[in-house]
Parts: structure tokens; C-alpha cells; sequence
């Protein structure tokens, strides 16, 4: 299969409101961080980073190959503002998870659309994974306040529950949307205080902002698939 080939598959059952608000995004961020004379690696760390999210929210498996690119520019984004939770995540755990979820998906393609297959979790398994999530996020903010993070109850829990929500896109749940919200959430804040203070990093605020909403057009739609109130 050709690579023009390959992304009519990607793109073919996309709605009408989604071939419209994908390339839309993306073209406001490159407008926004062009005339702000924004930092050009967050401006590709924002275009890789709303595309994963479309893609993995329609269940594409080709999310995880434009999200390695994205991981490598945040990456370096959170290093040079002293986020040093949000550069250990990125490299030593998304990067390995991109990877494994590319072996993953592809065991549970849809054939006719190519789309991933979504579950969700148990009401037990929802109490184990959220009480662990949030003991250890107060506990990496403590390891993050004594390394002299920045913000390090924003980045501890942005950070620990990013870890949970990956675990949870790689396995399909449709619970991963819960997370991603407040994940994002915190991580806008925590870029906003980046750029009062200095940092040149405007697309990467808007990126999170696009995730926000992302995460919520995406609950519901997984809802509607799986028939989950």
C-alpha cells in the first residue's frame, strides 16, 4: 500500500464536522504562532500533538507515529521551562507507549474502517486505577518540589495521571477521555504560567485548549459507539 494510499484509508470515514475542524485547527495555530512569533518547535509540538488526539479519538492507528515526532518536541519544550515532570513522562514513558500501542491497535483493527475497537473498564478496575493515580501524583509533587520543578503539584499530577491516561488509550478505554480532561486541564494552566513568565510557548497554550474540547467530543462519541450513559 502507497503512503497516498494509506492516509485516504486513514481519513475516509471521517465526518463532515471533522474534515472541517481538523485542518481548521491546525491552520489557526500556524496562523496564531506565525504572527506572535512563536517558538517553531512548539509551533510543531502543537500540530503533531492535535493531530494525535483527532486520530486517536477516531481510533487510527497512525496517532502513535505522529505522536512520536510530538514527544520529541515537547520533550525539549518542558526541558528548556523546567518541567521536568512533563520530560521524563514524555521520553521514558509515552515514547515506549507509542510504540507498544502500534503493536496493540493492530490487533484489534476494525476491517472495514480500520478503526481500533474501544472497551472500557470495570467499576473495580476504575476505583484500583484512580486511587493509585492519585496517591502517586502527591507523591511525585513532593519528588518534583524537592528537584525544584517550577510547579510541582500541576506538573506531579499532570504528569502521573498522563501516565494512567496512556495506559488506558493503549488499551482502548473509553475512561481515558475522564483523564485526558483533567490532564489537559492542569497542563494549560501549567503553560500559561510558563508564558507570563517568559517562556515563548502561546501554540503550545492553544494546543492544550484544543485538547480540552478534544477530550470531551471524543467522550461522547466513544459513548455513542459503546452505548455507555
Amino acid at each position: 500500500m502507497s503512503l497516498i494510499e494509506f492516509l485516504k484509508k486513514e481519513f475516509s470515514n471521517f465526518g463532515k464536522y471533522e474534515r472541517i475542524l481538523f485542518p481548521a485547527v491546525v491552520l489557526l495555530i500556524i496562523i496564531i504562532s506565525l504572527f506572535i512569533g512563536d517558538n517553531k518547535i512548539a509551533l510543531v509540538s502543537a500540530i503533531c500533538g492535535i493531530s494525535y488526539t483527532i486520530l486517536a479519538g477516531k481510533g487510527k492507528i497512525s496517532c502513535y507515529f505522529i505522536g512520536m515526532i510530538g514527544t520529541f518536541c515537547y520533550s525539549y519544550l518542558s526541558f528548556v521551562n523546567g518541567f521536568y515532570g512533563n520530560l521524563a513522562l514524555y521520553m521514558l514513558y509515552y515514547f515506549p507507549m507509542e510504540i507498544i500501542g502500534i503493536y496493540k491497535w493492530k490487533k484489534y483493527l476494525k476491517k472495514e474502517t480500520q478503526e481500533v475497537i474501544k472497551t472500557k473498564l470495570s467499576n473495580k478496575e476504575k476505583v484500583i486505577y484512580f486511587s493509585v493515580a492519585a496517591i502517586a501524583s502527591l507523591l511525585f509533587s513532593l519528588f518534583l518540589k524537592f528537584l525544584g520543578d517550577s510547579k510541582p503539584f500541576v506538573d506531579g499530577f499532570a504528569t502521573v495521571f498522563s501516565i494512567l491516561g496512556q495506559w488506558l488509550t493503549v488499551k482502548r478505554c473509553i475512561d481515558q477521555w475522564y483523564v485526558w480532561f483533567f490532564v489537559n486541564l492542569l497542563s494549560m494552566i501549567m503553560w500559561i504560567f510558563a508564558y507570563f513568565n517568559g517562556s515563548n510557548c502561546f501554540a503550545t497554550i492553544i494546543m492544550w485548549a484544543v485538547y480540552l474540547v478534544l477530550s470531551i467530543y471524543f467522550l461522547q462519541a466513544w459513548k455513542k459507539e459503546i452505548n455507555v450513559k
